[in-house]
């Protein structure tokens, strides 16, 4: 291994040496590095291939539909929907915990008292809103 290592930086050096590299698109500007510090070297490649490849991690999704309703519950005035939308951001967030390995991780029948409470929520904001209307 350390013979084929030796020639690759020979034969790099050497195109170096004949300029080969000084066009290069970016040359003289710095790396455009993503930050994969935190992600263990092994899947490092294995996220760099799926990317290229249009796919994202679970959390990324997840993080992106966070993004997109944190946007659309800006834009809505409406009590009813505004109450909805908070639902499904709660939901989205307890599901991005639980992909991070929180150090809280909710029971199933937990989860499902919450979302009752929020639908009833919902319903008598529905309810309240028919009524002024």
């Amino acid at each position: 291994m350390k013979l084929l290592d030796a020639l690759v930086e020979q034969r790099i050096a050497a195109a170096a040496a004949r300029g080969e590299f000084e066009d290069l698109p970016g040359a003289g500007a710095p790396l455009s590095l993503d930050d994969d510090a935190l992600v263990p070297q092994e899947v490092r490649v294995a996220n760099r291939i799926l990317k290229n490849a249009g796919f994202v991690p679970p959390a990324v999704e997840q993080l992106r539909a966070l993004r997109d309703l944190q946007t659309e519950l800006n834009a809505v005035t409406d009590q009813a929907t505004r109450c909805r939308l908070q639902a499904r951001m709660l939901a989205l967030d307890m599901a991005l915990e639980s992909l991070r390995g929180g150090p809280m991780v909710l029971p199933r029948e937990y989860c499902r008292r919450i979302a009752e409470r929020l639908s009833e929520r919902v319903g008598n904001v529905d309810a309240a809103s028919a009524g002024s209307q």
